[in-house]
């Protein structure tokens, strides 16, 4: 069904506050027009292209890092809930990949999902104590590799974060991540 101009733009941007991830691809599909019409559409809403969008919420959830600096974080952190969950986005690129194989070299992947496992930590200092990995299927230049990381367990100076990574919705990498805090929750309450 073919809407009126101003009822697109009006669904594109609802869209785009829900899911600000949507290729152009996606929303011409989903909107049944052109990627050109999609393009026309976002530039006359002001609306910025994907890679613009992906960097604004990354930005916002890097206020939130704690224990690394921002360029220290492998990835772009697009999801930040401290010492819970945690989501980041890391585009496979030339030099992340063997020349011959065009195989991503499994230390950034592994990279991604240890900065994500560090900075979930709501803490000033966080530290890998022990991370058990397990590589599932190669990944390829080209490919967007979605990290997703989850506290499953904090007892003391220890967290345990669980880091789920996929592309689409295959699952590349997991692993689980021991991390050593300095607990300063716990001799902020002793001073009180």
């Amino acid at each position: 069904m073919k809407r009126k101009k101003k009822e697109r733009q009006e669904l594109l941007k609802e869209t785009l506050e829900e899911n600000p991830f949507m290729t152009d691809e996606d929303l011409a599909d989903r909107f049944s027009v052109s990627i050109q019409t999609i393009r026309l559409d976002r530039l006359e809403l002001a609306i910025p292209e994907l890679r613009e969008r992906i960097k604004g919420v990354a930005k916002k959830q890097l206020d939130d890092v704690k224990a690394l600096s921002p360029e220290e974080v492998i990835g772009e952190i697009v999801d930040l809930q401290l010492d819970e969950r945690a989501i980041s986005i890391l585009d496979v690129r030339k030099e992340h990949v063997f020349s011959r194989s065009g195989i991503a070299r499994g230390h950034h992947l592994f990279a991604q999902a240890n900065s994500l496992a560090v900075a979930i930590i709501n803490d000033e200092m966080a530290l890998t104590r022990k991370a058990t990995i397990r590589f599932t299927r190669q990944v390829q230049a080209g490919e967007r590799v979605i990290a997703k990381a989850k506290v499953t367990g904090t007892e003391k100076e220890r967290t345990t974060v669980d880091v789920r990574s996929y592309v689409e919705q295959e699952l590349v990498f997991s692993g689980e991540f021991v991390m050593f805090r300095t607990n300063e929750r716990e001799s902020r309450r002793r001073e009180s």
